[in-house]
């Protein structure tokens, strides 16, 4: 019996208006009822994740989320950490000089929350989504040793695939990059990610990877649907996606998760 649940937030749990449907939401409720743990999993921060783990009855001492891509895996009631693993400051400022160098726009997560040099469109909308300020500031006042959560390349999915191409290959051995969205480009600690997330809250329940399911669409998703029991791509997933998964469910606005939830939890 499949005893956790982990579901990515956009493309997956959240319609394209990003709301949850009452089905998705009634199939959550009765996994919750069986004893199953539902934990959210996705990039945006604690703050864009709140209204969700609300709506769902998730803010509990018995209940956890991975925030950041799995930088961060926390109570959901006490915010006492299970495991972080983020960058710093002189991460901030290679990466910064490497975009200037490629040509894309940036933006990055701090204590101070959303951190940009140069607003763009997209650093707009990661505030809207998540509901943060976005701070335009100098990079020149980072300080090396400053704690910055992840860093994130974005611009137009255009641009951004031709900078993806000059990326230096040394990056890939020093961060955990992943493509949450066509416009988003995430750089994380290379001990981070959700699949490294899920495997460490797991272990801190003492539930066998046999016995998790994880979901999502994005290539951020991939290291957790290949670390899962029952690895999951959803109907609208990246196509390398869906080759790592085990099941291809419906897509985001045909209650794929709900799919999922009847088929291998209630069902059974």
């Amino acid at each position: 019996m499949y005893k956790l649940i982990a579901v990515d937030m956009d493309g997956t749990l959240l319609k394209e208006d990003k709301t949850i449907s009452d089905r998705t939401k009634r199939a959550i409720f009765k996994a919750k009822q069986k004893g199953v743990k539902v934990v959210l999993a996705s990039g945006r921060p604690l703050e864009g994740l709140t209204n969700y783990l609300e709506e769902l009855d998730l803010i509990s001492e018995e209940d956890y989320v991975l925030s950041f891509n799995g930088s961060i895996v926390q109570n959901t009631k006490t915010k006492k950490i299970i495991r972080k693993n983020i960058l710093k400051g002189e991460n901030l400022i290679e990466l910064y000089e490497i975009a200037q160098q490629i040509g894309v726009n940036i933006h990055a997560f701090s204590n101070e929350g959303c951190i940009t040099p140069k607003m763009s469109k997209y650093s707009e909308l990661e505030g809207a989504i998540n509901h943060i300020p976005v701070i335009e500031m100098d990079y020149a006042t980072i300080q090396k040793e400053e704690d910055i959560i992840k860093v994130m390349m974005v611009d137009e999915p255009e641009i951004l695939e031709e900078a993806i191409q000059k990326l230096p290959s040394h990056l890939y051995e020093k961060y955990t990059i992943v493509r949450s969205a066509p416009y988003f480009l995430e750089f994380l600690s290379k001990h981070s990610g959700k699949g490294v997330g899920i495997e460490a809250l797991a272990h801190h329940l003492g539930i066998p990877n046999e016995q998790v399911i994880c979901i999502g669409d994005a290539g951020n998703d991939l290291d957790m649907i290949e670390f899962a029991g029952l690895g999951v791509a959803m109907g609208n997933a990246f196509e390398e996606v869906k080759t790592a998964a085990n099941y291809i469910t419906k897509n985001n606005q045909e209650d794929g998760v709900a799919h999922v939830i009847q088929k291998f939890i209630l069902a059974g």
